[in-house]
Protein backbone atom coordinates (compact mmCIF):
# COMPACT_ATOMS: atom_id res chain seq x y z
CA UNK A 1 0.00 0.00 0.00
CA UNK A 2 1.71 3.22 -1.13
CA UNK A 3 1.64 5.99 1.80
CA UNK A 4 0.94 8.71 0.62
CA UNK A 5 -2.53 8.07 -0.90
CA UNK A 6 -3.86 6.80 2.39
CA UNK A 7 -2.57 10.12 3.56
CA UNK A 8 -4.32 11.88 0.60
CA UNK A 9 -7.98 10.06 0.73
CA UNK A 10 -7.71 10.42 4.99
CA UNK A 11 -7.27 14.01 4.47
CA UNK A 12 -9.98 14.31 1.33
CA UNK A 13 -12.45 12.05 2.74
CA UNK A 14 -14.57 14.79 3.97
CA UNK A 15 -15.45 16.04 0.80
CA UNK A 16 -17.90 12.61 0.21
CA UNK A 17 -19.71 11.28 4.02
CA UNK A 18 -22.06 9.26 2.94
CA UNK A 19 -25.10 8.90 5.69
CA UNK A 20 -23.67 5.44 6.48
CA UNK A 21 -22.44 4.23 10.23
CA UNK A 22 -19.00 3.67 10.90
CA UNK A 23 -19.34 -0.04 12.37
CA UNK A 24 -18.11 -3.04 10.79
CA UNK A 25 -20.60 -4.69 8.92
CA UNK A 26 -23.68 -2.46 9.77
CA UNK A 27 -25.60 -3.11 6.88
CA UNK A 28 -26.32 -5.89 4.15
CA UNK A 29 -23.38 -6.49 1.45
CA UNK A 30 -25.80 -5.80 -1.13
CA UNK A 31 -27.47 -2.44 0.27
CA UNK A 32 -24.10 -1.02 1.19
CA UNK A 33 -22.98 -2.03 -2.83
CA UNK A 34 -25.99 0.22 -3.77
CA UNK A 35 -24.40 3.35 -1.69
CA UNK A 36 -21.12 2.64 -3.27
CA UNK A 37 -22.96 2.89 -7.29
CA UNK A 38 -25.01 5.64 -6.36
CA UNK A 39 -21.81 7.19 -5.60
CA UNK A 40 -19.92 6.31 -8.58
CA UNK A 41 -23.07 7.43 -10.34
CA UNK A 42 -23.27 10.81 -9.18
CA UNK A 43 -18.90 10.96 -10.02
CA UNK A 44 -19.83 10.55 -13.78
CA UNK A 45 -18.92 6.60 -14.05
CA UNK A 46 -21.13 5.31 -16.60
CA UNK A 47 -24.07 3.05 -16.46
CA UNK A 48 -22.69 0.09 -18.09
CA UNK A 49 -19.24 -0.28 -16.40
CA UNK A 50 -21.27 0.16 -13.06
CA UNK A 51 -23.16 -3.01 -14.07
CA UNK A 52 -20.02 -5.14 -15.36
CA UNK A 53 -17.89 -4.29 -12.68
CA UNK A 54 -20.91 -4.94 -9.85
CA UNK A 55 -22.32 -7.96 -11.40
CA UNK A 56 -22.36 -10.94 -9.07
CA UNK A 57 -20.27 -9.49 -6.66
CA UNK A 58 -20.20 -10.84 -2.93
CA UNK A 59 -17.85 -10.06 0.30
CA UNK A 60 -14.68 -12.09 -0.29
CA UNK A 61 -13.87 -13.32 3.53
CA UNK A 62 -9.95 -13.75 2.50
CA UNK A 63 -9.76 -9.79 2.49
CA UNK A 64 -11.76 -9.23 5.29
CA UNK A 65 -9.25 -11.87 7.17
CA UNK A 66 -6.11 -10.25 5.39
CA UNK A 67 -7.29 -6.66 6.75
CA UNK A 68 -8.16 -7.97 9.96
CA UNK A 69 -5.06 -9.30 10.50
CA UNK A 70 -2.92 -5.98 9.42
CA UNK A 71 -0.99 -4.77 13.29
CA UNK A 72 -2.71 -1.99 14.39
CA UNK A 73 0.40 0.01 15.43
CA UNK A 74 4.52 -0.25 14.06
CA UNK A 75 5.35 -0.35 17.15
CA UNK A 76 7.03 -3.27 19.19
CA UNK A 77 8.17 -1.59 22.17
CA UNK A 78 11.56 -1.46 23.45
CA UNK A 79 14.08 0.31 20.89
CA UNK A 80 14.95 -3.79 19.51
CA UNK A 81 14.22 -3.45 15.34
CA UNK A 82 15.44 -7.01 13.03
CA UNK A 83 18.78 -6.31 11.55
CA UNK A 84 18.81 -4.38 8.04
CA UNK A 85 21.57 -6.56 6.81
CA UNK A 86 19.41 -9.93 7.04
CA UNK A 87 16.61 -8.26 5.07
CA UNK A 88 18.89 -6.63 2.40
CA UNK A 89 20.45 -9.94 1.39
CA UNK A 90 16.98 -11.54 0.80
CA UNK A 91 15.66 -8.52 -1.26
CA UNK A 92 18.56 -7.42 -2.74
CA UNK A 93 19.60 -10.86 -4.12
CA UNK A 94 21.05 -12.37 -7.46
CA UNK A 95 17.66 -13.08 -9.11
CA UNK A 96 16.58 -9.31 -8.34
CA UNK A 97 19.75 -7.13 -9.44
CA UNK A 98 20.30 -9.62 -12.44
CA UNK A 99 16.49 -9.11 -13.25
CA UNK A 100 16.68 -5.84 -12.95
CA UNK A 101 19.58 -5.01 -15.07
CA UNK A 102 17.77 -7.15 -17.88
CA UNK A 103 14.42 -4.84 -17.58
CA UNK A 104 17.21 -1.97 -17.60
CA UNK A 105 18.84 -2.51 -20.30
CA UNK A 106 15.85 -3.50 -22.43
CA UNK A 107 14.65 -0.07 -21.84
CA UNK A 108 17.57 1.87 -22.01
CA UNK A 109 16.16 4.22 -24.67
CA UNK A 110 12.70 5.03 -23.08
CA UNK A 111 14.22 5.43 -19.72
CA UNK A 112 16.93 7.78 -21.16
CA UNK A 113 13.93 10.00 -22.20
CA UNK A 114 12.01 9.53 -19.38
CA UNK A 115 15.03 10.36 -16.91
CA UNK A 116 15.52 13.54 -19.02
CA UNK A 117 11.88 14.23 -18.39
CA UNK A 118 11.32 13.66 -15.13
CA UNK A 119 14.64 13.92 -13.39
CA UNK A 120 14.64 10.63 -11.44
CA UNK A 121 17.37 7.71 -12.36
CA UNK A 122 15.75 5.05 -14.36
CA UNK A 123 18.04 3.01 -11.89
CA UNK A 124 15.37 4.07 -9.52
CA UNK A 125 12.25 3.31 -11.51
CA UNK A 126 13.27 -0.26 -12.34
CA UNK A 127 14.17 -1.26 -8.48
CA UNK A 128 10.50 0.10 -7.50
CA UNK A 129 9.16 -2.24 -10.19
CA UNK A 130 11.62 -4.95 -9.03
CA UNK A 131 10.25 -4.68 -4.97
CA UNK A 132 6.83 -4.02 -6.06
CA UNK A 133 6.07 -6.90 -8.57
CA UNK A 134 9.41 -8.95 -9.26
CA UNK A 135 9.46 -6.63 -12.97
CA UNK A 136 5.94 -7.27 -13.07
CA UNK A 137 6.05 -11.32 -12.51
CA UNK A 138 3.79 -11.36 -9.66
CA UNK A 139 1.03 -8.75 -9.41
CA UNK A 140 -1.97 -10.14 -7.37
CA UNK A 141 -4.85 -12.58 -8.41
CA UNK A 142 -7.65 -10.67 -6.06
CA UNK A 143 -10.68 -9.41 -8.49
CA UNK A 144 -10.07 -5.40 -7.60
CA UNK A 145 -13.95 -4.43 -7.77
CA UNK A 146 -14.86 -7.27 -5.26
CA UNK A 147 -11.59 -6.57 -2.64
CA UNK A 148 -12.42 -3.01 -2.87
CA UNK A 149 -16.85 -2.92 -2.17
CA UNK A 150 -15.50 -5.90 0.56
CA UNK A 151 -12.52 -3.78 3.01
CA UNK A 152 -15.39 -0.64 2.44
CA UNK A 153 -18.19 -2.66 3.74
CA UNK A 154 -16.33 -4.50 6.39
CA UNK A 155 -15.82 -1.19 7.66
CA UNK A 156 -13.07 -0.29 9.37
CA UNK A 157 -11.65 1.97 7.26
CA UNK A 158 -14.85 2.52 5.05
CA UNK A 159 -14.54 5.94 3.65
CA UNK A 160 -10.78 4.66 2.42
CA UNK A 161 -11.80 2.04 0.59
CA UNK A 162 -15.18 3.18 -0.83
CA UNK A 163 -13.19 6.12 -2.70
CA UNK A 164 -11.14 3.93 -3.98
CA UNK A 165 -13.89 1.36 -5.28
CA UNK A 166 -15.39 4.40 -6.62
CA UNK A 167 -11.73 5.56 -8.58
CA UNK A 168 -11.72 1.70 -9.87
CA UNK A 169 -14.68 1.96 -11.67
CA UNK A 170 -13.04 5.31 -12.92
CA UNK A 171 -10.41 3.51 -13.87
CA UNK A 172 -12.77 0.98 -15.38
CA UNK A 173 -14.49 3.52 -17.27
CA UNK A 174 -11.53 4.35 -19.10
CA UNK A 175 -11.88 0.93 -20.81
CA UNK A 176 -10.49 -1.66 -18.95
CA UNK A 177 -12.03 -5.04 -18.44
CA UNK A 178 -13.13 -6.37 -15.18
CA UNK A 179 -10.80 -9.26 -16.14
CA UNK A 180 -7.76 -7.26 -16.28
CA UNK A 181 -8.56 -5.50 -13.19
CA UNK A 182 -6.88 -8.01 -10.71
CA UNK A 183 -4.18 -7.30 -8.03
CA UNK A 184 -3.49 -7.13 -4.48
CA UNK A 185 -6.00 -7.74 -1.62
CA UNK A 186 -5.84 -3.94 -0.96
CA UNK A 187 -6.65 -2.54 -4.03
CA UNK A 188 -3.07 -1.91 -5.44
CA UNK A 189 -2.71 -2.88 -9.04
CA UNK A 190 -0.31 -3.04 -11.58
CA UNK A 191 3.23 -2.98 -12.36
CA UNK A 192 3.86 -0.44 -10.17
CA UNK A 193 1.25 -1.40 -7.76
CA UNK A 194 -0.99 1.66 -7.61
CA UNK A 195 -4.42 2.32 -5.98
CA UNK A 196 -6.92 3.17 -8.41
CA UNK A 197 -6.95 7.09 -6.77
CA UNK A 198 -3.27 7.27 -7.76
CA UNK A 199 -3.26 5.90 -11.21
CA UNK A 200 -6.23 8.18 -11.43
CA UNK A 201 -3.63 10.91 -10.51
CA UNK A 202 -0.54 10.28 -11.86
CA UNK A 203 -0.58 7.53 -13.96
CA UNK A 204 1.00 8.26 -16.93
CA UNK A 205 1.37 7.48 -21.16
CA UNK A 206 5.20 7.19 -21.52
CA UNK A 207 4.89 6.11 -25.12
CA UNK A 208 2.79 8.80 -26.89
CA UNK A 209 -0.57 5.81 -27.65
CA UNK A 210 -2.57 8.25 -25.93
CA UNK A 211 -2.96 5.27 -22.76
CA UNK A 212 -1.29 5.04 -19.39
CA UNK A 213 -1.12 1.21 -19.44
CA UNK A 214 0.69 0.18 -16.30
CA UNK A 215 -0.68 -3.73 -16.46
CA UNK A 216 1.47 -4.77 -19.72
CA UNK A 217 3.54 -1.65 -21.26
CA UNK A 218 7.03 -0.98 -19.52
CA UNK A 219 6.97 2.45 -20.96
CA UNK A 220 4.30 3.45 -19.09
CA UNK A 221 4.92 1.61 -16.17
CA UNK A 222 8.36 3.31 -15.35
CA UNK A 223 6.88 7.05 -16.68
CA UNK A 224 3.93 6.30 -14.16
CA UNK A 225 6.91 5.76 -11.28
CA UNK A 226 8.72 8.68 -12.20
CA UNK A 227 5.62 10.46 -12.10
CA UNK A 228 5.01 9.83 -8.40
CA UNK A 229 8.65 10.58 -7.54
CA UNK A 230 8.56 14.04 -9.36
CA UNK A 231 5.22 14.30 -7.48
CA UNK A 232 6.81 13.67 -4.04
CA UNK A 233 9.43 15.81 -3.95
CA UNK A 234 12.65 13.90 -5.87
CA UNK A 235 15.43 16.07 -6.16
CA UNK A 236 16.94 16.09 -9.77
CA UNK A 237 20.73 15.05 -9.76
CA UNK A 238 21.17 14.09 -6.30
CA UNK A 239 21.64 10.72 -5.00
CA UNK A 240 19.21 8.87 -2.46
CA UNK A 241 22.42 8.38 0.01
CA UNK A 242 25.72 7.08 -0.35
CA UNK A 243 27.81 4.81 2.79
CA UNK A 244 29.92 6.82 4.80
CA UNK A 245 32.48 6.11 7.48
CA UNK A 246 31.83 6.85 11.27
CA UNK A 247 34.48 7.42 13.22
CA UNK A 248 34.96 4.93 16.67
CA UNK A 249 33.29 6.06 19.52
CA UNK A 250 30.68 8.70 18.00
CA UNK A 251 29.01 10.63 19.69
CA UNK A 252 25.58 9.81 18.82
CA UNK A 253 23.57 11.53 21.61
CA UNK A 254 25.04 14.95 20.04
CA UNK A 255 23.23 14.64 17.00
CA UNK A 256 20.29 12.56 17.70
CA UNK A 257 16.79 13.90 16.51
CA UNK A 258 14.63 15.43 18.68
CA UNK A 259 11.59 16.15 16.33
CA UNK A 260 9.16 13.86 16.62
CA UNK A 261 7.52 12.61 13.00
CA UNK A 262 3.66 12.82 12.75
CA UNK A 263 4.06 9.85 10.23
CA UNK A 264 6.00 6.76 10.79
CA UNK A 265 7.45 7.95 13.26
CA UNK A 266 9.11 4.48 14.14
CA UNK A 267 11.06 4.78 10.84
CA UNK A 268 12.03 8.46 11.45
CA UNK A 269 13.17 8.14 14.89
CA UNK A 270 16.00 5.97 13.58
CA UNK A 271 17.51 9.02 11.54
CA UNK A 272 19.91 11.51 13.29
CA UNK A 273 19.30 15.32 13.14
CA UNK A 274 19.95 17.03 9.35
CA UNK A 275 23.16 18.14 8.75
CA UNK A 276 25.47 19.79 5.50
CA UNK A 277 27.49 16.96 4.27
CA UNK A 278 30.47 19.70 5.02
CA UNK A 279 29.32 19.81 8.73
CA UNK A 280 29.20 15.69 9.00
CA UNK A 281 32.84 15.80 7.74
CA UNK A 282 33.72 17.91 10.76
CA UNK A 283 32.38 15.61 12.79
CA UNK A 284 34.73 12.88 11.68
CA UNK A 285 31.71 11.21 9.12
CA UNK A 286 32.84 10.61 5.40
CA UNK A 287 30.92 10.33 2.64
CA UNK A 288 32.88 7.21 0.58
CA UNK A 289 31.26 8.52 -2.43
CA UNK A 290 31.51 12.49 -3.91
CA UNK A 291 28.39 14.32 -2.19
CA UNK A 292 28.19 18.07 -2.43
CA UNK A 293 29.08 19.87 1.23
CA UNK A 294 25.99 21.86 0.73
CA UNK A 295 23.39 19.30 0.79
CA UNK A 296 21.83 18.69 3.83
CA UNK A 297 21.76 14.96 4.78
CA UNK A 298 21.05 12.34 7.96
CA UNK A 299 23.24 9.58 9.66
CA UNK A 300 21.66 6.52 9.66
CA UNK A 301 23.39 3.72 11.51
CA UNK A 302 20.84 0.79 11.02
CA UNK A 303 22.44 -2.27 12.48
CA UNK A 304 24.50 -0.01 15.67
CA UNK A 305 28.28 1.00 15.78
CA UNK A 306 30.74 -0.97 13.95
CA UNK A 307 28.42 -1.78 10.96
CA UNK A 308 27.61 -0.09 7.60
CA UNK A 309 26.04 3.70 7.95
CA UNK A 310 24.89 5.77 5.33
CA UNK A 311 23.88 9.92 4.74
CA UNK A 312 20.77 9.60 3.38
CA UNK A 313 19.35 13.15 1.12
CA UNK A 314 15.98 14.07 0.85
CA UNK A 315 15.73 11.72 -1.79
CA UNK A 316 15.59 8.77 0.74
CA UNK A 317 12.17 10.43 2.15
CA UNK A 318 10.94 10.44 -1.48
CA UNK A 319 11.19 6.36 -1.29
CA UNK A 320 9.77 6.88 1.94
CA UNK A 321 6.55 8.25 0.41
CA UNK A 322 5.93 5.15 -1.53
CA UNK A 323 5.98 2.85 1.00
CA UNK A 324 7.36 4.06 4.80
CA UNK A 325 9.61 1.56 5.44
CA UNK A 326 13.22 1.45 6.29
CA UNK A 327 13.70 -2.01 5.27
CA UNK A 328 11.86 -1.18 1.94
CA UNK A 329 13.70 2.22 1.04
CA UNK A 330 16.74 1.13 1.84
CA UNK A 331 16.46 -2.38 0.36
CA UNK A 332 15.55 0.01 -2.87
CA UNK A 333 17.97 2.33 -2.90
CA UNK A 334 20.45 -0.57 -2.64
CA UNK A 335 19.05 -2.62 -5.61
CA UNK A 336 19.12 0.66 -7.79
CA UNK A 337 23.06 0.65 -6.80
CA UNK A 338 23.35 -2.44 -8.35
CA UNK A 339 21.53 -2.01 -11.54
CA UNK A 340 23.35 0.95 -11.94
CA UNK A 341 26.81 -0.79 -11.48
Amino acid sequence: MIKRALLTLALSAAVFTPAVPATAQDMPFDTYLQQLTARARAEGVSEATIVRMTQGLEPNRRVIELDRGQPGSSSSGGSGYPPLSSYIDRHVDAARINGGRRAHASSIGTIRAIEREYGVPGEILVAIWGHETAYGAVTGSFDLAQALATLAWEGRRRELFAGEFVDLLKVADKGYPRSQLKGSWAGAFGNPQFLPSVYLRLATDGDGDGRADIFSNNADTLASIANYFRDAGWRRGQPWGVRASVPSGFNWSAVRSKVASPVCPRVHERHSQWRTVGEWRALGVQPQRPLDESVMATLFQPDGPGTPAWLLTANYRVILEYNCSNYYAMSVGLLADEIAR
